[in-house]
């Protein structure tokens, strides 16, 4: 699976390793897994990514930089694929959300994560116990605000980067 990615700045993957420490029984992200999807694009071979990449390039162009700001905790008790709870850094970015729309037009959303049941997130860690997901989401944190100026396609099946976009986006 492809998908186009926010890059974290080094505070807020901290700040989920810290969180992290407080959910026994779960397996947290460790440096270098805390992402945040902007969008999925679909799966395939380099040639599949280069149309995908093309596809995503023309979607996004004009695209300005944006803001974003992690603002709190909260958990999904039933995701829609994998083990559960999943608790996460909510992130608050009216400009990712129209990132995603955009490229919701262009790329099918995925059932019951994009499109309207889109929330933008960190994931901190995956199963353990849901009192201690609610436990968590109920703490306080410091927000963590800025500005996105590039974005990642990502490669899932290797796990590793496969291209960046520069915002503002050209042609």
């Amino acid at each position: 699976m492809y998908s186009l990615n926010v890059p974290v700045p080094s505070e807020v993957s901290a700040l989920a390793a810290d969180l992290a420490r407080d959910l026994p029984g779960a397996r947290a992200r460790t440096r270098g897994e805390h992402t945040l999807v902007a969008k999925r694009l679909g799966t395939g071979d380099r040639a599949a990514f280069q149309r995908l990449s093309a596809r995503a390039r023309d979607a996004l162009t004009g695209a300005p930089a944006f803001a974003a700001r992690v603002s709190g905790v909260d958990y999904f008790a039933d995701p829609a694929t994998g083990a559960a709870p999943v608790v996460y850094l909510a992130v608050e970015s009216p400009g990712l959300r129209d990132f995603h729309e955009r490229l919701c037009e262009q790329f099918d959303p995925v059932d019951g994560i994009e499109g309207d049941d889109y929330a933008p997130h960190v994931t901190i860690a995956r199963g353990g116990s849901v009192d201690a997901a609610e436990r968590l989401a109920v703490r306080d944190v410091d927000p963590v605000e800025w500005t996105v100026s590039e974005l990642v396609f990502w490669d899932a099946e290797r796990s590793q980067p496969a291209g960046t976009v520069s915002l503002p986006a050209g042609r």
